[in-house]
């Protein structure tokens, strides 16, 4: 089993850290690779950041299916920019952090909180927890008010302030789970498990999971409407992409 993930952004130790949570929680058949498109924001935290990163992560899901024989792809940022259209490229099972976390919550708590990066981002989630149907069992979003890159860093830094946060979002919210709303986060959960004592899940690990059994269950993209191929039609203006990669 191959399982490609994306991390939009292009900073490599983000992919790296990624990349290394993956193999460890992936089953020992399961070959497991990390990339960085080739165009795109150093980290996202904005809806410009979104929309930037999405035709990188389009080029990286159409190589993985037409030269590189993955089974399935993890989109490894938060927001799960470009998730939908992903699905549309490919008939191989697609999975966002996000959506994973949040359902693999659902499965251990009643209730969970995020905590993220910047004020300004908590649009962009509370949109994408909307977009999953999730409010209900969201009882708070909380900010940190570091970027990405600031989390790069200063880890030791960040962790105090994922904790904080964290402490709050369980003592005030009612929170009973706690999701780490950054790809970047990946290497804080054992410590803020241990910190909070509550579960903490950041997004790639339940994703890795869930692509591993949709692979076993040998489970598909519905082609049928919604995400069926996209129309060939002409693009211009985008010299990432061939009228091949375009072809469906």
């Amino acid at each position: 089993m191959k399982i490609k993930i994306i991390n939009p952004n292009i900073t490599q130790s983000m992919t790296d850290s990624v990349a290394r949570l993956a193999r460890r929680v992936a089953r020992p058949d399961t070959q497991v690779w990390a990339v960085s498109p080739e165009t795109g924001p150093d980290s996202i935290e904005t809806f410009t950041d979104e929309y930037l990163a999405v035709p990188g992560v389009l080029k990286e899901v159409i190589r993985g299916d037409r030269e590189e024989n993955a089974d399935a792809f993890i989109i490894a940022c938060f927001g799960d920019p470009g998730l939908q259209a992903a699905r549309e490229v490919t008939a191989k099972p697609v999975l966002g952090i996000c959506e994973s976390a949040i359902t693999a919550a659902k499965f251990i708590a009643p209730y969970f909180s995020i905590v993220s990066v910047l004020t300004r981002s908590r649009k962009v989630t509370e949109d994408v927890v909307s977009s999953y149907g999730a409010e209900k069992f969201c009882r708070s979003i909380r900010s940190t008010d570091l970027s990405v890159l600031e989390f790069g860093r200063d880890p030791e830094r960040g962790l105090a302030a994922l904790a904080h946060q964290g402490e709050l979002a369980v003592r005030e919210d009612g929170a009973e789970c706690i999701l780490l709303g950054c790809a970047g986060f990946v290497d804080f959960v054992e410590d803020l498990s241990q910190k909070l004592g509550v579960p903490v899940l950041d997004g790639v690990m339940p994703a890795v999971k869930f692509a591993e059994a949709m692979v076993d269950m040998r489970l598909t993209t519905s082609k049928v409407s919604t995400w069926g191929y996209p129309e060939n039609k002409e693009i211009v203006g985008l010299p990432m992409f061939t009228k091949e990669d375009l072809t469906f």
